[in-house]
């Protein structure tokens, strides 16, 4: 654990002239504030650096002076800042007397106290997650929303599309990008520097490769890591996307599907338990080697799964991925080795200490540590009320739904198809999110009034297409 004079030591060592503070708003966004090197001390991490909460959609206006504390934990050089400058994230608090209180609706704090609710209960002590952060990089990506025109431009210089403009040939097929090689993988330079700088980040990483969406789809995959600290390496690991791909005259996006008619970009998170460092989830005689607690976990997971939808998938566009086709699960329930249900159970998973199994809808648009902090939530319901998925008819499906006769398909529960589905899913089924004071109900009443409110914009606006249907009636 580090100290004040470690980050001292850290400003001495690498002759650091700025201290970047990164904190994330409602949506699960970066935003920071900057002090000069020479003003830090150990005052600035007791007392904080103080900022307006309601700019970053957290407090009314008139009880909205915070102030941010940060964590030395989370010290890296920054390294796409030309001045060197040392970057920590940490947590907000409510300026208080006689002392500040942690603002409990800060994304942070949510993730601690879940950790904390875990612990509290008896189940496990800590939660190990592996999220899967898939990608495209663009050479363009142009878009506008005017009274006059409304529409986007996307391009990559491998694209099926571009198969008859000048260049060298090496064009990928539609649905054809998986794990191909170079000349075809066009972008292996710049994923692997968004790999070392991950690593120098501090977080171990398992793999990049290209993945199904021929238009400049990939995967970056991470270590298991603890819940909280995997939260922070989520907004670290795509802050360094993001610049990384900036360097290299490229725009990455993890919006769920950009690109009609390819693989959509999803963020499957695995994960497992463990109490005193044993795995809770591993039992040589369960189905698939997992515990009755694994299954109850599975079972909370697949009873809250479409209000859970309204977290994990948090935007209109992340509907526009879940759909039959692409990979993408739309199924409610669970299997070994099968990507079309909901919950997967990799075969390849066969020590004790790694036997676990992966959500499948979530995408790289929700905010980490409300998805995390939900998920965690939703399986500790699932054990506390000993909810049995087989029980309840969600699984085990050991075979490819989507080939399904159409009559066996009607019978088969599915996930929300919109995000005012799911939101209302969230309205009505919350209340295994406020158990333990872990998610505050304003927080989820402010999170359905944002959305509801970015929903009736988006359908606000007419549509490409609806001109191509339409206009000529």
């Amino acid at each position: 654990m580090k100290t004040v004079e470690d980050i001292l030591q850290m400003i001495r060592e690498h002759d650091i002239k700025m201290i970047d503070f990164k904190m994330v708003d409602i949506s699960g966004q970066f935003r920071h504030v900057t002090i000069p090197a020479k003003n830090f001390s150990e005052k600035t991490m007791k007392n904080g650096i103080g900022f307006d909460a309601s700019n970053y959609g957290y407090a009314v206006v008139e009880k909205s002076d915070m102030v941010f504390i940060p964590d030395p934990d989370t010290a890296i050089i920054d390294p796409f800042c030309d001045i060197p400058t040392l970057s920590m994230t940490g947590n907000a608090m409510i300026i208080d007397n006689p002392e500040n209180r942690p603002l409990s609706q800060y994304p942070r704090n949510i993730v601690l106290a879940a950790e904390k609710y875990l612990k509290d209960s008896n189940i496990a002590d800590t939660m190990l997650i592996l999220p899967e952060f898939e990608f495209y990089l663009f050479d363009e990506a142009t878009w506008n929303v005017r009274a006059d025109s409304v529409g986007f431009n996307i391009d990559a210089i491998q694209a099926h599309w571009n198969s008859d403009k000048e260049g060298l040939g090496n064009i990928v097929p539609k649905q054809k990008n998986y794990h191909v090689a170079k000349p075809f993988d066009v972008s292996y330079e710049a994923r692997s520097e968004m790999c070392m700088l991950i690593d120098e980040a501090g977080i171990a990483l398992n793999y990049h490769h290209p993945e199904v969406g021929a238009a400049g789809q990939f995967e970056i995959e991470p270590e298991l890591g603890q819940m909280s600290k995997m939260a922070d390496a989520t907004m670290m690991i795509k802050y360094i996307i993001h610049n990384t791909a900036r360097k290299y005259g490229l725009s990455a996006t993890f919006m769920p599907k950009p690109v009609m008619g390819e693989a959509g970009n999803g963020m499957h998170v695995h994960m497992l338990l463990l109490k005193d460092g044993k795995p809770v989830f591993s039992d040589d005689n369960g189905y698939s080697n997992l515990s009755r607690e694994a299954h109850y976990f599975m079972g909370g997971l697949l009873k809250h799964i479409a209000s859970l939808c309204a977290i994990t998938n948090p935007s209109t566009n992340s509907f526009k991925r879940l759909v039959p086709g692409f990979e993408a699960p739309v199924t409610v329930g669970y299997a070994t080795s099968n990507r079309s249900a909901v919950i997967r159970i990799p075969a390849y998973a066969k020590e004790p200490k790694l036997r676990r199994f992966e959500l499948r809808n979530p995408d790289a648009t929700c905010n980490p540590y409300f998805c995390y902090a939900a998920i965690l939530m939703a399986g500790i319901d699932g054990i506390k009320n000993k909810i049995d998925p087989h029980e309840n008819g969600w699984g085990p499906y050991d075979m490819n739904l989507f080939h399904l006769p159409e009559e066996e398909k009607a019978k088969l529960k599915h996930l929300p198809t919109s995000l005012s589905e799911a939101l209302d899913a969230l309205e009505a089924d919350h209340d295994y999110l406020t158990a333990g004071g872990v998610f505050p109900i304003e927080l989820i009443e402010s999170f359905i009034a944002n959305k509801r409110g970015e929903v009736r914009e988006i359908s606000a606006i007419p549509h490409p297409a609806e001109f191509d249907k339409y206009y000529n009636l």
